[in-house]
């Protein structure tokens, strides 16, 4: 019997990353970028206002000639009373100036406008700077003059004011080879006119059902027939983890046709999962089926549930596949434990496993010696003291392990150790993380 980490060694051995293609930004979040990206142009290209105002000369309403640190916008400066000294303060040390307002500019703007000695222009968030305005007048430091402006706070030069390059310079690097694409690194890359970038793009997976007692959810079951629940599961936790998914649903018919359909499927994938193909007499069937197209390991791994299982390479690309049993509960604990971290990895993620936390268990739970046990939860916090509590929702005695509307209900799964059978209320335990439940 193999250990979890042998059978992840196997795993990750054999791995297939796909090769980069160049994609619209918008379709690339979460990709792996596969090319280093360079600003061609400054950003901003030129100086324009960071706030609502009126653009200035600095000199020209008491203030300091020379680049100054940018100061914070009037609404995030310090409040309370000692704020409030400080800006009675300046005000008491500032003499009121009033300038003509002689325009104004608004943002996309693209008539150019010279600022003379002594004048104001009207400004707002993103708007291109006049000529010889070193500075913004914020809004709320003035009496809100539309032909003259009264300023009620000096600003010195280069307040309020996105300088050209401040954010990037040409030759910066935007985005890294290897970074896998957030929101913002989107929004950089828009930000220096890339409308498509080089990605490693998301693995193909494929999911196969095969069971004679299966029967589509289109269809009605007849005596000994049950829905093929599995291509469903197994597809949606495939595109969960981040893959491009195709759920081929059942395989059926003559061994010829069988291999045909799936040797036509493995060529066009990165990752395959064929669910029914171990356990039983029909399991036997195909595993005929998959010894023609590559070399397929079945063993049992030291683990609950989900023990049984195969693993290995189909067709000329040594595509990498798994077989899970037709257990629904088994087949989703090993396409956590094994599929999803490969899933994972071939997006660029550093870590290809679920987030764990320490929990306290809530409840009595059992697990079977000498497997590493994966026992569906409920992962909560304590309102009070911030700590993880966990109710387990298998494992319990007269708590069935196989039971898919349980695992529907569970937010984690707690991860007990091979030499532990018996965890007690209180006792801390490893979960893995799934999903935030409302």
């Amino acid at each position: 019997m193999r250990s979890v980490e042998e059978q992840l060694e196997l795993i990750t051995q054999v791995a297939v990353t796909p090769e980069p293609v160049r994609i619209a930004i918008a379709n690339a979040l979460g990709l792996m970028s596969a090319e280093e990206v360079q600003a061609n142009e400054p950003l901003p290209g030129f100086p324009q206002a960071a706030i609502d105002g009126y653009a200035v000369r600095a000199v020209d309403i008491g203030g300091e000639k020379g680049l100054s640190a940018r100061r914070p916008a009037p609404e995030a400066e310090a409040e309370g009373e000692e704020g409030a000294a400080a800006q009675e303060a300046a005000s008491a040390s500032s003499v009121e100036r009033s300038l003509p307002v002689v325009g104004e500019v608004p943002a996309g703007s693209r008539q150019p406008l010279r600022l003379q000695p002594k004048q104001a222009v009207r400004v707002y968030t993103g708007a291109p700077l006049p000529t010889l305005a070193d500075a913004v007048l914020p809004l709320e430091w003035t009496d809100r003059g539309r032909k003259r402006v009264t300023a009620l706070r000096p600003v010195r030069s280069g307040d309020f004011v996105r300088g050209v390059g401040d954010d990037i310079q040409p030759g910066d690097v935007a985005v890294s080879s290897g970074t896998v694409l957030t929101p913002a690194h989107i929004g950089l890359l828009a930000a220096v006119g890339r409308s498509k970038v080089l990605v490693y793009p998301r693995p193909r997976v494929t999911i196969i059902s095969y069971g004679k007692e299966l029967v589509d959810i289109d269809k009605e079951t007849g005596l000994g027939q049950v829905y093929d629940v599995n291509s469903y599961a197994l597809a949606a936790a495939a595109k969960e983890a981040g893959a491009d998914v195709h759920r081929v649903g059942l395989v059926e018919g003559e061994p010829r046709r069988i291999r045909e359909t799936i040797e036509t499927h493995v060529a066009r994938s990165e990752i395959v999962v064929i669910s029914g193909a171990v356990g039983g007499a029909g399991a036997d069937e195909i595993r005929k089926v998959l010894d023609q197209l590559g070399d397929i390991d079945t063993t049992r791994v030291a683990m609950h549930p989900g023990s049984v299982q195969g693993f290995g390479v189909l067709g000329e690309s040594r595509v990498p596949t798994f077989l899970v049993p037709s257990n629904t509960v088994s087949a989703l604990v090993i396409f956590e434990v094994f599929v999803r971290p490969l899933i994972r990895l071939s997006l660029g993620k550093r870590v290809g496993a679920r987030r764990v936390v320490r929990a306290r268990a809530l409840n009595h739970i059992e697990s079977r010696p000498g497997r590493r046990g994966y026992i569906r939860a409920r992962l909560m916090r304590d309102a009070q003291t911030a700590d993880y509590l966990v109710e387990g929702l298998g494992g319990a005695a007269g708590a069935p392990a196989h039971l898919l509307a349980g695992l529907s209900h569970a937010n984690a799964i707690i991860r007990v150790p091979e030499d532990a059978t018996d965890i007690r209320p209180g006792d801390v335990v490893d979960v893995l993380f799934i999903t935030q439940r409302n």
